[in-house]
C-alpha cells in the first residue's frame, strides 16, 4: 500500500510502518462504520498519524485521527478527555485498540506561527496554565522519559558518528539526571506544544492539538516552545522565549533551560531537525 499522503512516506521504510500502513484501510472502514462518518481529505501536516476531515451523522464537523502505535500517542485521547475542551480540542470519541480518535475540528485552523513571536508567546502563556491539571496514571512520567533520554543520548551520539561536540551530550545528560530526580508537583504536560500544534478556532480563539502527554513538573512545559523553529530560529528568539515563558509563568528559569536543553538534544538525532536542534542546544548552553 502507498502512504495515504506524503507525511507518512517514512512508514514505508520500516517493517512496523509497513504493517501499520497495510492495516490502515481496514481501520478506516471500521471507524467509518462505528461512528457513522463521512470522510474528507487528509490533513497534510500529520506525520505519525493519519488525520482526515470527517462529518458525523448529524452533519457535525470533526477530525478522525489514527495514530501509528507508539508510546508517545498511547494516552493522547486520555489527555484530551482530561482537559475536556479547556484550551484544547474536545475529544468526541476514541477507540483505544485502533489508536483512533474522533476530535473537534478547529476552524479556520490556521496555526499559531502566523503570529509575531511575542504575540504568539502571549497566547502560549495564556494556554499553558490551563493544561496543568494534576496528573499521574495512566500517563507516562517525565521521570521515566528523562531516564530514557539519559540512556539513549550517548548511544545515539556514537551511532551517528559523534555529529556534534561532546559537551552538549554531557550537559544534556547532567541536566536530565539532576532535574528528573528533583521535580515539583506532577501535572499533565504536552511535550510537543510548538506553534503548529495550536490552531485558531471558533469556540475559543486558540486550541491545542496533538498532545504527547507526560506527567511531570511545570518547568518542563516551555521546552517544546523554546526548542521549536516555528516562531523563529535565532539565538535572540530562543533567549526571548526562555526569558518570557519562565518569568511570566512563574517558573524557575534554570530548570526551564535545563529541560529545554535536555529535550532538544534528545530530539536532535532526527535528520530533518538535526542542525537546527544542535544550534538551539548551543544557544541554551550559553543562556
Amino acid at each position: 500500500m502507498r502512504a495515504p499522503h506524503r507525511g507518512l512516506a517514512w512508514a514505508e521504510k520500516t517493517e512496523a510502518g509497513r504493517t501499520w500502513l497495510a492495516r490502515l484501510p481496514g481501520i478506516l472502514r471500521e471507524c467509518v462504520e462505528q461512528w457513522s462518518l463521512e470522510l474528507g481529505e487528509p490533513f497534510p501536516y500529520a506525520y505519525v498519524s493519519l488525520a482526515l476531515a470527517a462529518r458525523g451523522p448529524s452533519g457535525e464537523d470533526a477530525v478522525l485521527k489514527i495514530s501509528f502505535p507508539h508510546e508517545e500517542s498511547e494516552h493522547e485521547g486520555d489527555a484530551l478527555e482530561r482537559w475536556n475542551g479547556a484550551g484544547a480540542v474536545r475529544l468526541l470519541a476514541q477507540d483505544r485498540l485502533r489508536r483512533a480518535l474522533l476530535i473537534e475540528r478547529c476552524r479556520p485552523g490556521t496555526p499559531l506561527q502566523e503570529l509575531e513571536h511575542d504575540e504568539a508567546l502571549s497566547v502560549m502563556i495564556g494556554l499553558l496554565p490551563r493544561l496543568w491539571l494534576p496528573a499521574g496514571a495512566p500517563f507516562r512520567s517525565l521521570t521515566d522519559e528523562a531516564a530514557s533520554w539519559i540512556e539513549s543520548i550517548p548511544r545515539q551520539w556514537e551511532a551517528f558518528n559523534r555529529p556534534f561536540e561532546r559537551k552538549l551530550v554531557d550537559a544534556a545528560v547532567t541536566h536530565l539526571a539532576e532535574l528528573g530526580s528533583s521535580q515539583g508537583d506532577h501535572v499533565l504536560l504536552h511535550q510537543d506544544l510548538h506553534a503548529e500544534n495550536v490552531l485558531r478556532a471558533e469556540r475559543e480563539p486558540w486550541l491545542v492539538i496533538d498532545p504527547k502527554p507526560l506527567a511531570g513538573e511545570r518547568e518542563f512545559s516551555p521546552a517544546s516552545v523554546i526548542r521549536g523553529f516555528e516562531l523563529g530560529h535565532s539565538q535572540r528568539a530562543v533567549r526571548r522565549s526562555l526569558d518570557r515563558l519562565s518569568a511570566e509563568l512563574g517558573l524557575d528559569r534554570e530548570r526551564v533551560r535545563g529541560w529545554a536543553l535536555g529535550q532538544t538534544i534528545a530530539w536532535a538525532f532526527d535528520p530533518g531537525y538535526h542542525a537546527g536542534h544542535v544550534e538551539t542546544a548551543r544557544w541554551l548552553l550559553a543562556a
